[in-house]
């Protein structure tokens, strides 16, 4: 949906996405919000802030302290006809619900022949970066994308926080939106009303012909910083918003590394088995093959659980200067 001639606003990421709700609440009767702490608290990270004294305790719901019960609770509200958004306090107490996501919810429609659709959006708050350990600060979203039935999404902008958040709720099938705690205070220009952001389709953010960066979330604005460090040498990096991880847009990644040559995935979940083992396998299986000059780097959070210590912290996911470095010997052919 194109937002030409919308006014916009400098809004924050957090607040995009309360925009967002709100916007979904007030066009759609079936919108429910559930989660737990949502209601008079505003949430964990106060993202839905004032919702429920707009919209009522009807339709912002506060769920017992049960990821397994809530979840399930959405699972059936939306097999039954309503359009119920779900949010988890931490992506990391997903665990507890992953039979309804991932039993329920992804098969329902297969199990039933299509007679049944599962329109269900879940939101994680995910990611390090605020000292909150190691069962608070997981990305786990190698692992709902593993899941045939879930689409798993990771906006990285204010803009794109609203809007695929509202195309998430137009998907007959459940919508998996990891959203990056650290992000949530960051800001960009969002239109006002009503309008949806692919759920496919990842975007060129800084262009360039020397190297390929495949980056997730967060990683976004790592490799755009490391983007200037590296064009002020004289190195021109491609940097690609994935967006999306199920589905994973292949054509604008092939299409990159073909003109580029080179390729690095950054992600902040462990590297073994994550986001960037998948793109690797499926650029090498591709017609880009033949283009690669040189190997395909994954830069992964460490295997290692995630520190409390914010210097550990810090070093157990890839900061601008691990991109810096390794797409400068990525380029100068020191690898």
């Amino acid at each position: 949906m194109t937002t030409q001639g919308m006014a916009s606003v400098e809004m924050s990421y957090a607040e995009a996405i309360r925009d967002a709700l709100d916007t979904a609440l007030t066009r759609d009767e079936r919108v429910v919000l559930m989660g737990e702490d949502i209601g008079v608290y505003g949430g964990a990270f106060q993202v839905t802030g004032d919702l429920v004294h707009k919209h009522g305790e009807h339709r912002v719901i506060d769920t017992p302290i049960s990821e397994l019960g809530g979840a399930g609770v959405a699972v059936g509200a939306a097999a039954t006809g309503l359009r119920p958004i779900f949010e988890f306090q931490f992506s990391d107490f997903a665990m507890l619900a992953m039979e309804q996501i991932c039993n329920q919810a992804a098969k329902m429609r297969y199990m039933l022949g299509g007679t049944v659709s599962v329109p269900l959006v879940m939101r994680f708050p995910a990611g390090s970066g605020t000292g909150a350990a190691a069962q608070h600060s997981q990305s786990l979203e190698a692992w709902l994308g593993h899941v045939p039935g879930l689409k798993v999404v990771q906006p990285s902008t204010p803009y794109d926080a609203k809007g695929m958040l509202l195309a998430a709720l137009e998907d007959p099938d459940p919508v998996m939106v990891f959203e990056h705690k650290v992000l949530y205070k960051t800001k960009g220009r969002v239109p006002r009303g009503y309008y949806t952001v692919p759920l496919h389709r990842a975007e060129v953010r800084h262009a360039g012909g020397d190297v390929t960066i495949v980056a997730s979330s967060i990683m976004v604005h790592k490799a755009l910083q490391a983007a200037e460090s590296l064009t002020a040498e004289g190195i021109y990096p491609e940097v690609i918003d994935l967006k999306s991880i199920r589905p994973i847009d292949r054509r604008t990644i092939v299409e990159s590394v073909k003109k580029t040559s080179r390729l690095i995935c950054v992600y902040e979940g462990v590297k073994t088995l994550g986001i960037g083992a998948e793109i690797s396998a499926m650029v090498s299986e591709s017609e880009a093959f033949d283009f690669l000059d040189a190997p395909i780097l994954r830069l992964g959070g460490a295997e290692s659980p995630i520190p409390y210590n914010p210097m550990l912290e810090n070093a157990a996911v890839p900061q601008v200067v691990d991109i810096v470095t390794s797409a400068k010997k990525l380029c100068k052919g020191e690898l």
